[in-house]
């Protein structure tokens, strides 16, 4: 399956009805990294992190790796 955000010099393209449900999704636009995830009732959520040290440890990680990154930083955050 395609993944279904595309980043291009336009902005952020969304494809919703190849998400799954409850799965995060992301990408990086504009030094943000943006979080997408479609829920139970077909909303469509987007959060969006600019801290700069989350940033930057995403962009340089594996991509099965980034909801690590994320739960550790929500930890700190407790």
């Amino acid at each position: 399956m395609d993944y279904p955000i595309e980043v291009d010099s336009e902005g952020i393209k969304l494809k919703p009805d190849k998400m799954e449900v409850e799965k995060l999704y992301y990408c990086i636009y504009q030094e943000k990294v943006m979080l997408f995830y479609k829920d139970q009732n077909d909303m469509l959520n987007c959060y969006e992190i600019s801290e700069k040290n989350i940033v930057d440890e995403v962009k340089n990680s594996k991509p099965d790796d980034i909801e690590n990154i994320l739960e550790k930083y929500m930890s700190q955050k407790s």
